[in-house]
């Protein structure tokens, strides 16, 4: 199982118009505790929401990086 993060704009088109990480993970675990660690980064570059993905299945989607 490999675990990644899709980027998406505020409407969840996926974002690729610009350079952003694309970490690829062991663990469900491991992704989730890099995303605490660099959403701000990513909020800063353009990406307003995520989805987890498991090879190609979405865990979930439309996970906002706005704090409420």
């Amino acid at each position: 199982m490999t675990w990644r993060w899709r980027y998406e704009n505020a409407n969840g088109g996926e974002v690729t118009d610009r350079p952003l990480p694309r970490e690829v993970f062991p663990s469900q675990a491991d992704a989730e505790s890099w995303l605490g660690e660099n959403w701000r980064d990513l909020l800063e570059s353009g990406v307003e929401q995520v989805a987890l993905l498991d090879e190609d299945r979405v865990e979930y989607a439309g996970m906002s990086l706005r704090p409420e």
